[in-house]
């Protein structure tokens, strides 16, 4: 629960980061490409294994599952307004749509927050570690979707912007409480299924997300370095098992 809980706290640094930061296209280039190494890395040396001992050797329904991971995200993002991965989140808005943008922006993160508080949670109860891991990778990938967020509201009375900043937080934390009330019903299948699923998402976000921007990021040079970083944090984080 932890976990989940300061996982949403990443939209809430990035809202920060829009207000205060002198750069902040370094700061999205940096974290996505760190999350691009971090959730890389995670699927392949983490989660397939994992999800293959737990499904048993059944690669038909793993492929299956981990393509309706790919789909959910999918769906999901169909009510995230368009970011153009050439030039990150920042459009050039008209006054009157920038509110409008910023509050279907919050909703769109709040239902895609609960579905990875959910997965993040199932994962975090199977290994801690693992958990914590996604987190720092799905977290660093939300927080340019923070920084979006704070940006379009910032002409929003206070009350207004805390309240859509605080719900789309809390979203990942919710998430976390609904798999603890249905824990009971969670089964070594189970698990395996939300491995599947959660693999399937980790694909999505870095090769139709993170990878996508990455390319189009002014400094290849810096992505790579962080990237390699992402990865860092994976194999050195084996060394405490």
């Amino acid at each position: 629960m932890l976990i989940t809980f300061l996982l949403g706290l990443f939209i809430l640094l990035g809202a920060v980061l829009a207000r205060r930061a002198s750069n902040q296209a370094l700061i999205e280039q940096v974290s996505i490409s760190v999350a691009c190494g971090t959730m890389t890395a995670l699927a392949l040396l983490e989660l397939l294994p994992e999800a293959l001992e737990h499904m048993d050797g059944r690669l038909p329904l793993m492929a299956v599952l981990v393509a309706a991971g790919v789909g959910v995200l999918k769906w999901l993002d169909r009510f995230v307004p368009e970011h153009d991965h050439a030039h990150g989140f920042h459009h050039d808005c008209t006054e009157e749509n920038v509110t409008h943008l910023g509050v279907i922006s919050a909703v769109a993160v709040m239902l895609h927050n609960l579905v990875e508080g959910m997965t993040v949670y199932s994962i975090a109860a199977e290994s801690w570690r693992m958990g914590a891991l996604m987190a720092l990778g799905v977290g660093l990938h939300n927080l340019p979707m923070g920084m979006m967020i704070g940006s379009t509201l910032r002409n929003e009375p206070r009350r207004k912007q805390a309240a859509f900043l605080a719900a789309a937080s809390l979203s990942t934390f919710a998430g976390g409480v609904v798999m603890k009330l249905l824990w009971f019903a969670i089964t070594d299948f189970v698990v395996g299924v939300l491995l599947c699923l959660a693999l399937g998402m980790m694909i999505y976000i870095v090769l139709l997300e993170l990878l996508p921007h990455l390319m189009h990021a002014p400094r290849k040079g810096l992505s790579a370095a962080c990237a390699a970083v992402g990865v860092a944090i994976i194999l050195l984080s084996r060394l405490l098992e």
